[in-house]
């Protein structure tokens, strides 16, 4: 039997090099995607600046945002595709709960 729904956690790596105005949106707009998608959406913790381990794309401090939600199956790949796309995105990592 297929699953219906499953909980997922989204970890969020937002670029600084935009200034931290930029991140904030950046946060909004994404939590306003889960919320359309999903249910029990809420942003679990923001460990905020932070630095990297490793420099991404010339940028040694990251911006780090966990967002938790629950939904279909089909909804994390959707998601995962929409952050990789975006401009002020370094990294992020979709996993079920």
């Amino acid at each position: 039997m297929a699953k219906v729904s499953a909980k997922y956690e989204a970890m969020v790596v937002y670029s600084l090099a935009n200034g931290e105005e930029a991140v904030k949106e950046l946060t909004e707009k994404f939590k306003g995607v889960i919320e359309r998608h999903a249910e029990a959406v809420e942003v679990n913790e923001e460990w905020g600046k932070r630095k990297l381990a490793y420099p991404i794309n010339d940028e040694t401090e990251g911006y780090y945002v966990i967002y938790s939600f629950t939904s279909k199956p089909d909804f994390p790949a959707e998601l995962s595709r929409r952050l990789n796309i975006s401009d002020g995105v370094l990294r992020s990592l979709i996993t079920v709960l």
